[in-house]
């Protein structure tokens, strides 16, 4: 099975954002029942919409932007989102062109989205990726581009040219946060609740690594680390990537990789803190046959998986964001989205 190099979603849990609102386009050069072009938008890291070249229509994802927007909206939104589809399928083959390939899977993407804090303040960003890499990213205040590699400057000095910074900032410092305040106040029970995290610790076999798994917490910032006989331990360590569940909550891990004599003689436990409330979990806890993990971790887990592909994100956890590339009508229409490399 072919692989897809992707961004990650930005899962950005800056601690004092209060809401975000974020858009994933990814453009595939053609594979067999593989959408060419997906959307997504997600508000506080949750799908709400969803779109791509073979269904042709944007689609609710959640209840309430499904029970707040009627038909105009949907046609609006899937009218946009087919213009970008063309201009994503150029541009996989412009690059393409220019990185002198002549065959196999690469990608384009954008992740672009705003920021609420508590104090009002904002924030807005937008990246560019050619086959899981950074590319081109916005620098909001300058107003210009930074390039990657000498691909990417084309395409800045292209860009820079039309002005089309300019129209990014428009549309991340007003419109943006504008269609983010309504869409939480549409989702408000949802998007505002708080749920503790269930943890539990896993083990396959004494000699196999012990993993640290919360699921079910709400909002999504969370804080997963271990400590060694009561000091801090970061040695060994995976943490792994935030997930949806189907219900709306997440879930993530971290993985201890020890050897059992390691474990043995020392005392390890794994603390996770979420919102005002901390759980800690040692050896007393852990579950060793992972056939007597609960049925509510397996199905979260399953789930999570589920949505991933459901939302047409192949390749989910590849990209990292490298240091250099930092956050930066009556429609939410993020109309700047579709511009030519």
């Amino acid at each position: 099975m072919r692989s897809v190099v992707l961004l990650l979603l930005g899962v950005h849990l800056a601690s004092a954002v209060t809401h975000s609102m974020k858009y994933i386009l990814t453009g595939v050069s053609k594979i067999n029942n593989f959408p060419e072009y997906t959307a997504v938008g997600m508000v506080d890291n949750i799908p709400f919409v969803y779109f791509d070249s073979n269904i042709k229509r944007m689609i609710p994802k959640t209840e309430w932007i499904k029970e707040n927007e009627g038909a105009d909206y949907w046609n609006r939104e899937s009218q946009r989102e087919s213009g970008c589809m063309s201009t994503f399928k150029a541009n996989v083959q412009i690059l393409m062109d220019r990185y002198n390939q002549t065959s196999g899977v690469h990608t384009w993407q954008t992740v672009y989205g705003c920021e609420l804090d508590d104090d009002g303040s904002t924030r807005g960003y937008r990246q560019y990726g050619y086959d899981g890499a950074d590319f081109v990213s916005l620098d909001i205040s300058t107003l210009t581009y930074t390039a990657a590699n000498p691909q990417a400057v084309i395409t800045r000095h292209k860009w820079e040219a039309l002005a089309v910074p300019e129209r990014n900032k428009a549309y991340l410092e007003n419109t943006c946060i504008e269609w983010l305040k309504k869409y939480v106040a549409y989702g408000k029970d949802t998007l505002e609740r708080k749920v503790s995290p269930q943890v539990s610790l896993l083990q396959k076999d004494p000699s196999s690594p012990v993993t640290c798994h919360a699921t079910g917490f709400y909002p999504s910032g969370v804080k997963i680390s271990w400590q060694k006989n009561g000091q801090d331990h970061d040695e060994d360590v995976g943490l792994g990537e935030l997930l949806p569940n189907e219900d709306g909550t997440f879930q993530r891990t971290s993985t201890l990789n020890v050897g059992p004599d390691e474990w043995k003689n020392n005392r390890f436990s794994c603390v996770v803190e979420h919102q005002d409330k901390t759980i800690r979990k040692t050896e007393d806890d852990i579950i060793t046959n992972l056939d007597t993990v609960p049925i509510a971790i397996i199905v979260g887990a399953v789930a999570a998986v589920v949505l991933v592909i459901v939302i047409g994100v192949v390749g989910y956890l590849v990209y990292q964001r490298k240091k250099g590339f930092k956050p930066v009508s009556a429609s939410d229409d993020g109309s700047n989205s579709s511009a030519r490399t």
